[in-house]
């Protein structure tokens, strides 16, 4: 029994969903006892929507994975494993026996996320036990230069959003004239819907460090520095743990691994701005200044940090590094398109039934990434939209399902990849809504430096308000589409160059939403309150006098077994006698 281990998911999401009681009682039953087994700590395998998830192995049975545990549930699953009986709780994956098909990894290929709900993040050995650090070895032994080559060759792109050459942008770096240079990653993910970088800091924060320091190696920088929001507290606890068991096995500091090459490395946590994503306001806020973009150039690579060269990759991004010098550049192309290498983490929100984190290859369609991967819609209601990119994105409609994933692809949407936040959406969503909801982000975080930005995403969100509360008129969508086109030629950073995409795109394909909304006064979807409307059934009214007796502001009117009516100048649009109704009499739109 000395080889059963019992691993627990106590990233994040697992931790919110209970892991940490499940945790707790396991400890407990084996100490109670006095049971031989191991009990580890590990991250997110990806299935946010089956936390808590527990993996047991070293039985004949193999591996099983389960989901949904409890604290309650976990004992009668162990003693059913340790006694080789059929496990009665919910297995959602096993690697032997009865195998369970789970499309959700079936349909993925996972790099980045490789070690994720695989290794205990705490444990340098676990780590070393995957291959951890021997792309470092192999990299100190090669030229720079040829790291460098190696990397372009890849095809490997940028993936915080902008899609540029991961190997062109060390060269620049490489080749800038510094007496001190840095190097810079970016794990500022304030997307609402993406968590990505989190889960990867979270579950394999050694791939993060090892990816910097063979890229610090290879253009010559011997500092650096991890820009990771406060809110993140798991992730911050993990990389510390790896920085100083790095720095004591001889991964990190002076004179790694008997070489001449140094290399330190810094946490800085910052506030959460969502402006500090983009990189010269995060080189602002590094410095302790307020984070706010400047003019480029010059460019990172010639005078970022302290005015020295610095190259600056997000979390994803370094996380591929080590695999490719394991695997080299041709096995990493063998994955993706010609354009578009490799593999893109997404992480799936909303209508969706398998929310969580997936990593699946460049140019797949997005209808497979939804129906495959991500198991369909969650409610009755039919696909609408997709969201991606998050508040610098676009939806992408029904008819662009078979757009396949790829920068340039997705682009010609009108959307952008960005880090990889995809958030589904059905038939009840309205899209006005959405734009106005993005638009209320991206003018709040606005830093306030460019005019355009600061003033001109307010004067966007105030026509959408006033679309959504029954206020809009004809000329405010070609007051939108005059606004956005000014905001992006009129700010300075990705922000507010971005920022009115989510309006753009729905103008786009959803535009007879905002004309039900303008002309007709009514939100296709029964979103915007404003423009809903109660009416009660004459023939489906029984006079139950439920909804009457629901209603907060008794504007329901009628006797017991007679049919009921609602004084529209009354009604506030709770919706109260909606979701009371049993008999479908009260309909909403």
């Amino acid at each position: 029994m000395s080889n059963v281990v019992v691993k627990v998911g106590v990233a994040s999401c697992g931790l919110a969903a209970g892991a940490g009681d499940v945790f707790s009682r396991v400890q407990e039953y084996i100490s109670e006892q006095k049971l031989d087994i191991s009990l580890v700590k590990t991250a997110c395998i990806g299935m946010c929507f089956e936390e808590p998830i527990v993996a047991l192995s070293g039985m004949d049975a193999g591996t099983i994975i389960m989901g949904k545990v409890t604290a309650d549930s976990i004992i009668e699953s162990l003693d059913d494993y340790l006694a080789g009986n059929p496990i009665r709780q919910r297995v959602i994956l096993a690697e032997k026996g009865d195998a369970i098909h789970n499309e959700l990894l079936a349909n993925q290929k996972r790099i980045v996320l490789r070690n994720c709900g695989v290794i205990n993040p705490e444990s340098l050995p676990d780590y070393e036990a995957t291959g951890g650090y021997t792309a470092l070895r192999i990299a100190l032994e090669m030229e720079r230069e040829d790291i460098i080559t190696t990397i372009k060759d890849s095809g490997l792109r940028g993936r915080g959003g902008a899609g540029f050459s991961t190997g062109m942008k060390w060269g620049f770096a490489f080749n800038a004239v510094g007496d001190k240079k840095y190097v810079v990653c970016n794990a500022d993910e304030g997307d609402p819907g993406a968590f990505m970088d989190r889960s990867v800091l979270e579950g394999d924060p050694h791939s993060i460090l090892e990816g910097m320091a063979i890229g610090a190696f290879a253009m010559g920088a011997d500092e650096g520095y991890i820009y990771c929001r406060a809110e993140y507290p798991l992730a911050i606890k993990h990389l510390k743990i790896a920085i100083a068991d790095a720095e004591q096995k001889g991964y990190l500091g002076n004179n790694i691994l008997g070489t001449d090459f140094s290399f330190d490395l810094h946490i800085k946590e910052g506030a959460g701005a969502f402006v500090c994503g983009e990189e010269t306001a995060l080189m602002a806020s590094i410095e302790g200044k307020r984070g706010m973009p400047t003019i480029r150039p010059p460019f990172p690579a010639e005078s970022g940090l302290w005015g020295k060269p610095t190259n600056i990759n997000n979390v994803e991004t370094w996380a591929n590094i080590s695999w490719i010098i394991n695997n080299g550049a041709d096995a990493y192309k063998q994955y993706g398109t010609e354009k578009s290498t490799g593999t893109k983490v997404f992480a799936l929100a909303g209508k969706i039934k398998n929310s969580g984190l997936i990593e699946v290859p460049m140019g797949v369609t997005i209808r497979d990434v939804i129906y495959k991967v991500g198991g369909g819609m969650k409610t009755e209601l039919p696909f609408k939209a997709v969201q991606l990119g998050g508040p610098s994105g676009g939806c992408i409609p029904e008819a662009l399902l078979d757009t396949i994933v790829d920068y340039d692809s997705i682009n010609k949407t009108g959307a952008i990849m960005g880090s990889g936040g995809m958030v589904v959406m059905d038939q009840g969503t309205c899209m006005v809504d959405v734009a106005r909801f993005f638009l209320n982000f991206t003018q709040n975080e606005s830093c306030g430096k460019c005019t355009f930005c600061r003033i001109g995403t307010r004067r966007m969100l105030e026509i959408l308000t006033n679309i959504t509360e029954g206020k809009g008129k004809l000329e405010d969508i070609t007051t939108l589409e005059q606004l956005a086109t000014n905001i992006i030629k009129g700010s300075l950073c990705g922000l507010g160059q971005t920022a009115p995409n989510p309006v753009l795109t729905t103008l786009k394909y959803f535009r007879d939403e905002y004309l039900a909304h303008i002309e007709e006064k009514r939100c296709p979807a029964g979103v915007c309150t404003s423009l809903l409307r109660y009416e009660i059934d004459p023939e489906k009214c029984i006079g139950c006098t439920a909804c009457a007796r629901k209603c907060p502001v008794n504007c329901i009117s009628g006797s017991v077994k007679q049919v009921h009516n609602i004084d529209q100048d009354l009604c506030i649009k709770c919706g109260a006698c909606y979701s009371t109704c049993k008999f479908g009499a009260v309909k909403k739109g």
